[in-house]
């Protein structure tokens, strides 16, 4: 018997023979017969580190000096330190002058110099001559200074020299001044 006499004979079950081979064609061709992989990296975890700065003399002045005359001179020391785990630019500024008379501000007269004597993380800090200068002017005229990047733990020490300006006359007797230095970082 022909496959067509076949057919004709017993479509149904040609029917049936056709649909289990278009079946088997259909799941040959859809599954594709591949390999797959996976890998993962879980629990990726991120913190952010800190910047922050210990100032020895927090809340206090650095340097005081009382009954001065022109010529006359004051030093003081001031420690800071990155107590972050961050580096960061350090920086220094002033604000907050008040003078007594704003016509002759006594700020005006006060020349400043500022000192790095240098990084005692480990060690005893000396402020010598040949120390690098950060700042020289009248404390008026301060604006911020630029001190370089601490790593963290890094801690210098700072000296401040002010003296009274000997061209000051007359008119700057009994004058006061103070001024705030503020620490920066980031």
């Amino acid at each position: 018997m022909t496959t067509m006499a076949y057919v004709t004979r017993h479509p149904r079950r040609a029917l049936l023979a056709l649909a289990a081979l278009t079946a088997s064609v259909a799941v040959a061709v859809g599954s594709s017969a591949s390999f797959s992989a996976s890998s993962a990296n879980p629990s990726n975890t991120f913190a952010a580190g800190t910047l922050t700065i210990l100032n020895s003399k927090e809340g206090l002045a650095v340097l005081t000096a009382s009954g001065m005359k022109p010529g006359d001179s004051a030093t003081g020391t001031v420690d800071v330190q990155n107590t972050g785990s961050l580096s960061g630019a350090f920086t220094l500024a002033k604000s907050g002058i008040v003078d007594s008379d704003a016509v002759n501000p006594l700020s005006a007269k006060l020349d400043l110099v500022v000192k790095d004597c240098g990084d005692f993380s480990s060690g005893t800090p000396t402020c010598d001559v040949g120390d690098p200068v950060k700042y020289t002017g009248t404390v008026a005229s301060m604006g911020t200074v630029a001190l370089g990047t601490f790593t963290a733990s890094e801690k210098h020490r700072y000296q401040f020299a002010v003296t009274f300006n000997s061209s000051a006359g007359n008119a700057y007797q009994g004058g006061t001044s103070s001024v705030q230095f503020d620490w920066n970082a980031s």
